[in-house]
């Protein structure tokens, strides 16, 4: 495998230790702090898709082998499959993984009263997994529950535990990611899931980082089972990326500082350093984004004693609530 690459949890695929992630990529609004810097005014969908491929080349050509997506990121799947198509990029060339679950239903509307909905049903997952396809081909390795909880129930639905593992069947490897100050609950109940039906999850994906560092232990339950671990959010929506400041952030940028690098390098080079994580996802949406996200991989492997600034997980959530779409 080349440099700085891994095999996902029990999957077989091949995936780079930091992968793209589509979050903020393929919608005019979301919830990451600083985004009228990064944008500006124009987020026209020509636009966006002409942004989106302009990371893509970039981080394919870093050598970036995992991309995430999901049906309620705008034209994300969208963006990446024509992105595929013009590339002429193989199947085994590149990881790709996206969720079902949430609907984006925004109308290209920086201003939109509600950008998105959610629905957990099989109708939904049905849906959304022909949508999917039809927009990523065969380009598609893995499909995951988009935002499981403990009061969502759908780790309890049969239908939709019965339709993953049709899925499975059809050689997608199957995930759940979660969000919330619970996480570490609906991580440990897709355990109990596999116990019961062979496992059916392989991957497992979950907001972890310096801020919210409460998933930890089950996230290395989870890979001591032979699942796949992603870690999303390490920047934490930029709160980590010299994007407001606090006490807590301005101990990291001392941190920083004293090692000569950037804030969201230490932040995403401290979740690559838990060893039970495969991928850490980059939500950068610049070159000059990515390009230091991706140096965290070097920093992990040769530093250590990351600061210790976790707030509550109830805190920390109402926070993320709080932010505004921009």
């Amino acid at each position: 495998m080349p440099r700085d690459s891994t095999t996902l949890g029990s999957t077989g695929l091949t995936v780079s230790r930091i992968g793209l992630g589509l979050a903020a990529l393929g919608r005019p609004a979301y919830i990451n702090l600083g985004r009228d810097q990064d944008y500006g005014g124009d987020r026209t969908a020509a636009v966006m898709e002409q942004r989106c491929h302009q990371m893509l080349d970039a981080a394919y050509a870093a050598g970036v082998r995992y991309v995430d997506a999901a049906r309620s990121y705008g034209l994300a799947e969208a963006f990446l499959g024509s992105w595929l198509r013009a590339r002429r990029i193989a199947r085994e060339a590149l990881t790709i993984g996206s969720k079902w679950g949430y609907s984006y239903v925004g109308g290209w509307r920086r201003d939109a009263p509600v950008h998105e909905i959610k629905d957990l049903s099989v109708d939904a997952l049905r849906r959304q997994i022909v949508e999917s396809r039809t927009l990523l081909g065969a380009g598609l390795h893995l499909y995951q529950i988009h935002s499981a909880t403990i009061e969502s129930g759908v780790l309890e639905d049969a239908s939709v535990l019965d339709e993953l593992d049709r899925l499975r069947t059809e050689g997608l490897a199957i995930g759940v990611t979660t969000t919330g100050p619970r996480q570490a609950d609906v991580i440990r109940r897709a355990l109990a899931v596999n116990t019961k039906r062979a496992n059916l999850f392989q991957v497992v994906q979950a907001t972890w980082n310096l801020l919210e560092p409460s998933a930890g232990p089950a996230l290395a339950e989870a890979k001591a089972c032979g699942l796949g671990v992603i870690v999303k959010e390490a920047v934490a929506n930029g709160r980590l990326a010299g994007r407001n400041s606090s006490e807590a952030t301005r101990r990291l940028e001392r941190f920083a500082d004293g090692h000569r690098t950037s804030s969201d390098v230490v932040a995403i080079a401290a979740a690559l350093s838990n060893p039970w994580v495969d991928i850490v996802l980059s939500g950068a949406v610049t070159l000059e984004q990515l390009a230091s996200n991706l140096r965290a991989v070097d920093f992990a492997g040769t530093t250590g004693g990351w600061p210790a600034i976790a707030e509550p997980p109830d805190e920390y959530w109402a926070r993320r609530r709080a932010l505004a779409w921009q």
